[in-house]
């Protein structure tokens, strides 16, 4: 309790320092930039909803950032999933071993490496008002999408646990009275084709519909070196649907939102030893087009899912009432050559007549089912609806999900193991304007969570058994619980009516976790204690030179206690939770847009985290074959084992620095305009696993997207040409350390032709 005193007096009085010079200095620069101002275009004032009630973005006290419109179009305009947002923001980075499915999230470098379908991540995905806690529904497609929000640091109050990091809000377009429609059609290298339509209007005077829909396919292009099978795999066909009723009257309105997803597409493709002994250069093993693989069936991954929401908003006297009920379901199954090579032992004698590229010491291929997970959430709010000086709101909320995963390894065989969990929270949020220019907000929430597990059939048709290798053990259920206070408390003044600082302190929690995943290989399950983070910001927002720049910036600290993190492969290619005694992370933020020109706008942003992991005696697995640069023991009946300590070490998968910028010019033409767009986006240094080597880590990582369009205004339609990794970067996004020198990288260059029209 000291400590934390300690910390929150710390924290106040730096954030009081901050603020006066910071909003000092904003202030001279805004009077110093206002004078030479001489720009004939303004922003436009962005719309959020980060603390559930519409909010010019400048006005929220606390670090959001938006993309929507042409950039949202231009970063999936080859047909990438949403993984083609990472390093777009700063500070949020994505990255799967999945393919398009199971994406992980960070923000501020905090996240979770965890690959296996049940694992818990300290990032929420809200889509549409419904979180999407699983990973797998995490990766819903996205299409004819309104706004994209990143609400960096922890959002405990109005949007739960597991939120310590942050949270991605991702709105679809809404149906409306007034008619608009527009189909979108790419075709680009790699056989990519990407269809896109939507169309909505009203349909009485008092209901209104919109549907849209999806259809996204690439050509498998990577051959199979060892088998001699041509476009073996990194294809995808993937379809999606959303059907959406509104109906609104003077006091009452409900929206009903229905989609659906059928995906065939393929694993992240793992390599065989792309790695060389001592550096994190891609050598002469790896080639974008092949691979070497004796299994996996090509890396498949095929998921179907399904769900809906219903939405009621009551108008009471000066308030609202709003109730939300969701189901989302989702089952799927995929395979992947893990080791990423071949290894034949005709003679079962351990002594292979062939393996490669390189050394593969055995044969790895996996397969998991997501066998029937279903979600329901409720929620109700009471929010004040007035222009007073105090606003409010209270709610509760109730969380219910369940499912199985199924592992099926190539040695032990199939083992099946279940997940249910159950939350309910009640919170509630107040604002106050003390004056015109100081705005003091307030927010708490209490929320339940328990999980339980269990596990059904095990080692069911594995090789193991008949060599006496397994020890089948029944496993009791494991129960896991916990309650706990959420909070977050702003303030915002307005130092000018251009130039705004907040300040926010917040604390956070992510609920127990459990992760069976080592039962499949014949050791216990782990589970992992709450985390909860503790976390202050300060920050200035300004909209200067006449409206024509906006520049925002951040600075942060965050510690984290009992910090949940997952030990991932090492030698013995486990899946281990486990807790930290702490974790600290600070760091700061910049975004900016500058119309500098009628015809020319700049915009992007720079993030900076440092992450250090505190624990003088955790000892983690490492890699079976890499250069250790991390400090390490062998502990007794570990074998050659190697267990390194990684006190002192940065967060895995946390770029130190994210880089972003784009531009677009237009030239005037008699019927529109013509138009060029190009963005990058460069990664910093980026550990991968928790431990630190020579081999996995990366720094540099880049991306480049070009386009160039026409847009006919009186036509109502689009042409254009697109690159997305136009220089055909080959980065390393993650690898696989406990049987060689494995890795994956980042999607393939792709070029192509879009023509988008629009009708009102």
């Amino acid at each position: 309790m000291t400590n934390y005193i300690v910390f929150v007096v710390v924290v106040c009085f730096r954030i009081g320092v901050f603020i006066s010079v910071a909003g000092l200095s904003a202030v001279a620069v805004a009077t110093e930039l206002d004078v030479n101002a001489d720009h004939e275009t303004q922003l436009e004032h962005i719309l959020v909803t980060a603390q559930r009630r519409v909010q010019n973005a400048q006005d929220v006290p606390l670090s959001v950032a938006t993309l929507s419109g042409e950039k949202l179009e231009a970063l999936f305009s080859s047909g990438d999933d949403i993984q083609a947002l990472t390093t777009k923001i700063p500070g949020l980075y994505i990255e799967s071993s999945n393919g398009r499915i199971a994406p992980r999230f960070y923000i501020r470098g905090l996240g979770n490496t965890d690959f296996d379908l049940a694992a818990s991540q300290p990032v929420s995905v809200i889509m549409d008002e419904v979180v999407m806690e699983n990973v797998v529904l995490k990766s819903f497609p996205l299409f004819d999408t309104e706004q994209i929000e990143v609400l960096r640091g922890p959002q405990g109050s109005l949007f739960g646990r597991n939120t310590t990091a942050g949270i991605v809000k991702i709105t679809s377009v809404k149906p409306e009275q007034n008619f608009s429609a527009y189909t979108r059609m790419s075709a680009g290298s790699l056989g990519a084709l990407d269809l896109e339509a939507a169309a909505g209007g009203g349909l009485t005077e008092s209901l209104s519909g919109r549907i849209s829909l999806l259809s996204q396919q690439r050509s498998d292009y990577i051959d199979n070196a060892f088998t001699k099978e041509p476009d073996f795999t990194g294809g995808h066909k993937e379809k999606a649907g959303r059907l959406q009723l509104r109906y609104e009257s003077t006091d009452f309105q409900t929206l009903l939102n229905i989609h659906s997803r059928d995906l065939d597409g393929s694993s992240s493709v793992f390599r065989a030893n792309v790695l060389t002994k001592g550096s994190n250069q891609l050598n002469e093993n790896y080639q974008r087009d092949r691979v070497w693989h004796d299994s996996g069936d090509g890396n498949f991954r095929l998921y179907k899912g399904f769900g809906a929401s219903l939405a009621f908003e009551f108008m009471l006297p000066e308030m609202s009432l709003i109730m939300i009920s969701a189901l989302e379901k989702a089952d799927g199954r995929g395979k992947s050559d893990v080791d990423g090579g071949y290894r034949i032992d005709a003679n079962f004698d351990g002594v292979p007549e062939q393996m490669g590229p390189g050394f593969i010491p055995f044969s790895a291929v996996t397969e998991d089912q997501l066998n029937n997970l279903k979600q329901i959430t409720q929620e109700i709010r009471l929010a004040s609806d007035t222009d007073k000086a105090v606003q409010w709101q209270i709610g509760a909320f109730y969380f219910d999900s369940s499912f199985g995963v199924t592992s099926i390894d190539g040695f032990y065989g199939a083992t099946s193991v279940y997940h249910s969990n159950q939350s309910w929270a009640l919170f509630g949020q107040t604002s106050y304007e003390l004056t015109e220019a100081w705005t003091l907000s307030g927010g708490i929430r209490y929320t339940f969570d328990e999980k339980s597990f269990w596990v059904g059939e095990q080692n069911v048709g594995g090789a193991a058994l008949a060599v006496g290798a397994a020890r089948i053990q029944q496993y009791d259920p494991i129960f896991q619980d916990d309650g706990q206070w959420s909070w977050d408390f702003s303030s915002n003044y307005q130092f000018t009516n251009k130039v705004s600082g907040f300040a926010r302190l917040a604390k956070g929690f992510r609920a127990p976790s459990i992760q069976g995943r080592n039962v499949a290989f014949e050791r216990d399950p782990t589970t992992a204690e709450s985390e909860t983070i503790h976390s202050a910001e300060v920050g200035i927002k300004s909209d200067l030179l006449d409206d024509s720049l906006r520049l925002n910036a951040a600075l942060f600290y965050y510690l984290i206690d009992d910090m949940q993190l997952s030990a991932i492969g090492g030698a013995s290619n486990s899946n281990t939770l486990l807790n930290a005694d702490k974790g600290t992370g600070y760091g700061f933020e910049v975004d900016l847009t500058w119309h500098a020109t009628k015809s020319l706008v700049i915009a992007g942003g720079f993030s900076y985290n440092h992450t250090t992991l505190k624990d003088d005696d955790l000892l983690v697995g490492t890699c079976a074959a890499c250069t250790l640069t991390s400090p390490y023991v062998n502990l007794p009946g570990a074998g050659s084992q190697k267990f390194a300590y990684v006190d002192g070490h940065s967060f895995p998968q946390a770029p130190e620095t994210i880089l972003t910028l784009n531009a677009r010019y237009g030239i005037p033409l008699r019927s529109g305009e013509l138009y060029f767009y190009g963005d990058i986006a460069v990664q910093g240094k980026t550990k991968l696993f928790l431990y630190q080597s020579e081999e996995f880590n990366s720094s540099g990582n880049y991306e480049a997207g070009l386009r160039i369009g026409y847009l006919n205004f009186a036509g109502h339609y689009e042409a254009a040409l697109f690159g997305r990794n136009i220089t055909d970067e080959h980065n390393l996004k993650g690898a696989i350390d406990f049987n060689n020198l494995a890795g994956f990288v980042n999607e393939p260059r792709v070029i192509g032709v879009e023509f988008k029209k629009s009708f009102f």
